[in-house]
């Protein structure tokens, strides 16, 4: 027999309405209002009726804590989570997300927390929460930096890192190792160029010293110090791979930040550089970058040490970073 379109038998097509939250955990929405029931159910505010409703945004506290990891000889593992949950996945892989996890993921992702003001970062972390949810290492890298920004934000200057960031971190280090080893897919790209940006602001920002006179380069530092170089490195050994700039990569937004990175710096003298900044470098009026070692780097960093910080965007801070060498 043939199917028709009427009697019981007939399957339900799945609406391309509904809200965001159900979309994101991929869940068919009721489309109820104004709130739908999925969303009453888990503990968040549906965004059906609202552009300006952050993406699962909860209605109170929740400290439910759940994580599993499902190994890809492990076929008879665990089963996926109840559909009222969060999670991300793929095909090896699965972590649960409690309410606190969800709220720091939308404060790095969905509001662009590292640079608020910067309409192309927002984009870019818009379009990065989407891939979250189907990249596992990219989900534990964004809720690492978030928890590591909160922490700097929120606890003593001296604070060390805590256990969830430090289980974050490592789980992203370990899946997106993996990911690396295997053959890289066009699907993949964007979202190992995302996790290796966040995973060298998590080392940039953990440095092995707790003042000024503790860092490199005013301490005669162990290589450690420089893990982050070496991290930004690595970054930039993938871009061959992923090509950010390609039209259909949602970094392609970043071109204009990408060339301002690249951008020649001075070749000599000390024209931009604060008179305290080129007396600690030993910058002088003859000096150039073959002649001093901080040269391009005392000229990049000047160009952030006049911008207040809620103004600071994405491109001179790498350059800075492009300036900074290990020899």
């Amino acid at each position: 027999m043939t199917s028709t379109d009427s009697g019981p038998g007939k399957s339900r097509r799945r609406s391309r309405f509904g809200c965001r939250n159900c979309k994101l955990r991929k869940l068919k929405c009721d489309e109820s209002k104004p709130q739908c029931k999925l969303c009453s159910s888990f503990g968040i505010v549906c965004n059906f009726l609202s552009t300006t409703t952050p993406d699962l945004h909860p209605i109170a506290a929740d400290t439910r804590r759940s994580w599993m990891v499902r190994g890809a000889a492990a076929a008879a593992g665990p089963q996926p989570p109840l559909t009222n949950a969060v999670w991300t996945s793929d095909a090896s892989t699965f972590h649960q997300l409690n309410t606190r996890c969800q709220d720091f993921i939308t404060r790095y992702l969905g509001r662009s927390l590292i640079t608020p003001d910067d309409p192309n970062m927002g984009h870019v972390n818009r379009k990065l929460l989407e891939l979250a949810f189907t990249h596992p290492y990219l989900m534990h890298a964004s809720l690492a930096v978030s928890l590591t920004y909160d922490r700097h934000l929120n606890s003593p200057p001296k604070s060390h890192r805590t256990l969830e960031e430090c289980y974050h971190w490592s789980q992203s280090t370990i899946l997106f190792n993996k990911k690396l080893r295997e053959q890289i897919d066009p699907k993949d790209r964007d979202p190992i160029w995302g996790t290796a940006a966040a995973l060298v602001i998590l080392t940039f920002s953990s440095p092995n010293a707790r003042t000024p006179e503790e860092s490199w380069p005013l301490n005669p530092s162990p290589s450690s110090h420089l893990d982050w170089v070496y991290m930004n490195k690595g970054k930039m050994s993938l871009w061959n791979i992923v090509n950010p700039l390609r039209s259909d990569s949602i970094f392609h937004v970043m071109a204009g930040t990408f060339a301002y990175v690249h951008s020649p710096l001075p070749e000599g003298g000390t024209e931009g550089i604060p008179p305290a900044l080129a007396a600690l470098c030993n910058i002088r009026d003859e000096s150039t970058a073959e002649t001093n070692l901080y040269f391009h780097a005392a000229h990049a960093v000047s160009q952030i040490l006049e911008v207040e910080d809620s103004e600071v965007t994405m491109g001179p801070v790498q350059m800075f970073m492009r300036c900074i060498h290990d020899s």
